[in-house]
């Protein structure tokens, strides 16, 4: 709570409730760095988790197949160094949904073939 604002003055509403879609540009080499030849994909995968979940703010977080297959295109050590993903912060409309789960983040990739020059970007959504 900012200084000098009482309970009733702030905001009512979050900004983790908007549904969002961006494109993030993931620097997989400095996740990878140091770990074991059979340990660079699956750590890969798990760090695009993480990264997910800080950048959006979610708990759960679903990545779709095109994005393990771009990790693990050239095998379980060749990681690549860079991965341009979407991430799509969308509304869980199951109604066993805690509290907490009521968002989720969908992960897919961006192709590109040069990394120069991309900065993160807001798309604009059809929902």
């Amino acid at each position: 709570m900012a200084r000098g604002q009482s309970n009733t003055e702030r905001k009512t509403r979050s900004a983790l409730t908007d549904v969002v879609a961006r494109e993030y540009t993931i620097h997989l080499h400095t996740k990878v760095h140091g770990k074991g030849f059979k340990h660079r994909a699956p750590s890969a995968v798990k760090a695009v988790r993480t990264f997910a979940q800080k950048a959006m703010g979610t708990k759960k977080v679903l990545l779709e197949p095109s994005v393990n297959a771009a990790i693990w295109d050239k095998g379980i050590k060749n990681v690549p160094h860079r991965l341009r993903v979407r991430l799509h912060r969308k509304r869980n409309d199951d109604e066993s949904a805690k509290e907490d789960e009521k968002l989720y983040t969908l992960v897919s990739v961006v192709p590109t073939t040069n990394f120069k020059g991309l900065n993160t970007t807001v798309v604009e959504t059809d929902e």
